[in-house]
């Protein structure tokens, strides 16, 4: 299929997002805010970056999504001497025929897992940022599209910040949700153990209970129903004086700029799409409010000393912002 996406109705983007989830739940636990916010991303056709201890599952989820859409996916090892060709790929000299050739890098695919990316020099950073926004790389003068749809999923481990080159708020701000995965729960962690473990052997990834839903062109059509989803003005007003608030709020030394509130917008029509409904609600911007701002407010050193965090200063935000009557 190629050229625009087909308009898919409302209610069969809806009904194939929530096969999509159900299908990734069957082998993800524990972790259904993180289903639903990846595929929020996903289908506002924008990036995440993930923040979690290593073994919560990044891996399985970017796999399985691949797999429920037969998407292909990629992974990338950001380390420090990882280089942007490794990234977007090279023209190399083939000596048996002459003539130079390109190696395509593993951006080229559908699902990219940039696997601690704060681990990767500035200039690798930009490379990927770059196709992250303009959905093309430049090789030697010639410009080649990506495929469609395009998410990067990069990840961050918070715990070790020893050797790492931490991005910065401008690039932070390229990616429409931070996501941040926590431990299950005791029973969710006893089913998760008892699965892995079920005849198999070593620890392996297994995605076979994933059955595929639907292809890549229809991903994008889905994107292009979510664009098209009613949002009210007042449920827009609300968006913006939350993004605003956090520019005037004590103790954050930076808030969120005009990305913020259109990641709300974006973010929300998407979540709006993934429950089955054709408009924009305030409970859909609470709810994206929190990976959508994140990452785009910095709090003053003296919050940090009290041990305020920034989802901390968003729910006070929350709280204080009054949401429209619908």
């Amino acid at each position: 299929m190629s050229g625009e996406p087909l308009d898919m109705e409302l209610a069969d983007a809806s009904e194939l997002a929530g096969r999509i989830r159900a299908e990734i739940r069957k082998v993800l636990i524990g972790q259904e805010d993180v289903i639903d916010q990846v595929l929020v991303a996903l289908f506002a056709a924008g990036h995440v970056l993930v923040e979690g201890v290593p073994g919560l599952g990044k891996t399985l989820l970017v796999r399985a999504l691949a797999r429920s859409f037969r998407g292909t996916t990629s992974r990338i090892q950001f380390t420090p001497d990882l280089m942007p060709a490794d990234v977007i790929g090279h023209v190399m000299y083939d000596v048996q025929s002459g003539e130079m050739r390109m190696r395509k890098g593993p951006v080229f695919t559908h699902l990219l897992l940039a696997d601690e990316i704060n681990r990767a020099p500035a200039k690798t950073q930009a490379a990927l940022l770059e196709v992250m926004q303009e959905h093309q790389v430049t090789l030697e003068g010639r410009s080649m599209d990506v495929p469609r749809p395009f998410m990067t999923l990069a990840t961050q481990n918070p715990i070790e910040q020893e050797g790492t080159y931490p991005l910065p708020e401008a690039q932070l701000d390229r990616f429409l949700l931070k996501i941040q995965i926590e431990y299950p729960d005791e029973a969710q962690e006893f089913q998760l153990v008892e699965q892995v473990t079920r005849g198999q052997v070593g620890d392996g990834l297994n995605i076979e209970a994933v059955e595929p839903v639907v292809d890549a062109p229809a991903i994008s059509s889905i994107q292009a129903s979510a664009a098209k989803l009613h949002v009210d003005e007042r449920v827009t007003e609300y968006a913006v004086r939350i993004a605003r608030s956090t520019r005037e709020w004590a103790g954050v030394a930076l808030g969120a700029g005009p990305r913020g509130g259109l990641a709300l917008i974006r973010a929300a029509r998407a979540y709006a799409l993934v429950r089955g409904r054709d408009f924009v609600t305030p409970d859909d911007i609470k709810f994206v409010s929190l990976p959508a701002l994140r990452h785009r407010i910095q709090l003053s050193p003296e919050m940090e000393l009290e041990g305020q965090r920034s989802d901390d200063v968003l729910r006070a935000v929350l709280a204080h912002v009054d949401a429209p009557r619908m």
